[in-house]
């Protein structure tokens, strides 16, 4: 089953059990997909799906961040519940171990193709492709901000 076929049926529970918060982000999970396939003109991959999906996590965790700096806690609190019914159309997110072994493996062929130079902190961009690529082929997801946090101690140390 598919992550929009996994939604629609999610859609119809949470109307029949009257949940109005999980209804409404659902349907507006949806309509965010609907409308991408709509501008593409053609059926969503899951590749971009999950992308879309992503895309939806980080604004929700923007949001997070924004109301509690402006004394919102009960708005924040209702971001992050969304955020969890979103999450759980994701994939299983990654360990910081798991993404550790990545970073280094990505780090360490890098090297090799370098004749075995060690990269340092200015092939960070390359460095962040290769991991994002080994990260894509295990099938795994991370998040960007530590993925990246790991990558620069790598480099660096």
């Amino acid at each position: 089953m598919n992550i929009q076929d996994a939604l629609e049926k999610d859609i119809i529970t949470a109307m029949k059990a009257r949940d109005e918060h999980r209804l409404t982000t659902l349907r507006m999970v949806k309509s965010a997909l609907r409308s991408k396939e709509i501008d593409k003109r053609q059926p969503l991959t899951d590749a971009e799906t999950l992308q879309i999906l992503t895309t939806l996590i980080k604004q929700r965790k923007d949001s997070i961040e924004q109301f509690t700096k402006g004394g919102r806690p009960e708005l924040a609190e209702k971001e992050a519940v969304e955020v969890t019914y979103i999450e759980a159309y994701m994939p299983q997110s990654a360990s910081e171990d798991r993404i550790r072994e990545l970073v280094n493996g990505a780090v360490a062929q890098l090297a090799a193709n370098n004749g075995g130079v060690k990269p340092g902190p200015k092939d960070m961009g390359a460095a962040m492709k290769v991991v994002q690529q080994h990260i894509a082929a295990s099938g795994l997801r991370a998040d960007g901000k530590l993925v990246s946090e790991l990558v620069k101690a790598a480099l660096a140390g």
